[in-house]
Parts: C-alpha cells; structure tokens; sequence
C-alpha cells in the first residue's frame, strides 16, 4: 500500500484590523449655548451630595462626578465654581469649614479624571444657602452637597 500524500495548508495572512471610529463629544463646543447662565439653566452638570458631616466622594456619586469630568474635559474653555453646601445642623463656623472640605474633594475628584485645576475655583457656603426648605433628613440630605456654577464659556 503506498503512503497517503501529505496534504500542503497555506496559512493566508490576517487581513488588517478596522479602526476604531474617534469617540466624540456629546455636544460640540460650538454647540453650547453663549450665556453662562443658559449654560446653567440646561443643567449639564450634576451635583454631588455628601453623607452627614462627611466631606468624602460617597461611592454612589462617583459615576455622576465621572460624567462630569467627561463633559468638562470635552469643554475646555468652561470654567465653573463648585460650590460646598451644609446642611442647618451645626454652627455656622463648622458648616463653613466642612463646605470647604467638599468643594475641595469634589475637585479633588475631578483633577483626579483629568480636568485641569485652573479651570475650577472652589467657595463655602456652608448652610447660609440651603436648596432645599424643611428640618427634616429629606431636605438634609439635598442641602449637603457639591454644586457647579458655569461662570465662564
């Protein structure tokens, strides 16, 4: 019996890899609206609310504070002031301190994704600004927070 003839694969080379399509912005720089304060009204950024006497990023706002920092590095001529926020408890001393120590942790956090410093400045209101009226922990809990103000384009 005679041997069976080896069969010969030829290997044909990979074909190219497709590119990646370029990712862009949500809304184009040229598309936002000119007055700051529409800019604000349209709400693109979302505030970030804080636990009782806490100045730490809670986990359940870290996603909202990355699509900020994404809308904010897709927009590079805005500049904005976060602002910190207390709730009424405590003195008005202490809240001005911790206001303080949010507002920097909320930058903190966004420098931390790559928005340029320079573009923020921070400010305590502490309690003197409460957004929401009432003495109970539901209007608490909105009034402990890290607010943007857009106040250049």
């Amino acid at each position: 019996m005679a041997a069976p003839t080896p069969t010969i694969v030829r290997a044909e080379p990979a074909p190219a890899p497709t590119p990646a399509p370029a990712a862009r912005p949500a809304v184009a720089e040229d598309t936002l609206p000119s007055s700051v304060d529409e800019i604000n009204k349209l709400g693109y950024l979302k505030d970030a609310f804080f636990d009782f006497d806490k100045a730490e990023i809670r986990t359940d706002q870290r996603d909202k504070l990355a699509a900020d920092g994404t809308w904010l590095r897709s927009h590079p001529s805005v500049k904005v002031r976060i602002e910190g926020h207390c709730d009424e408890r405590g003195t008005a001393s202490y809240n001005m301190a911790l206001g303080e120590r949010r507002a920097a942790a909320v930058q903190e956090y966004l420098v931390s994704l790559g928005v340029d410093a320079s573009r923020m400045q921070t400010i305590s209101y502490g309690k003197e600004r409460p957004f929401a009226m009432g003495h109970d922990e539901a209007a608490w809990a909105q009034n402990r927070r890290g607010h943007f103000l857009v106040t250049a384009r």
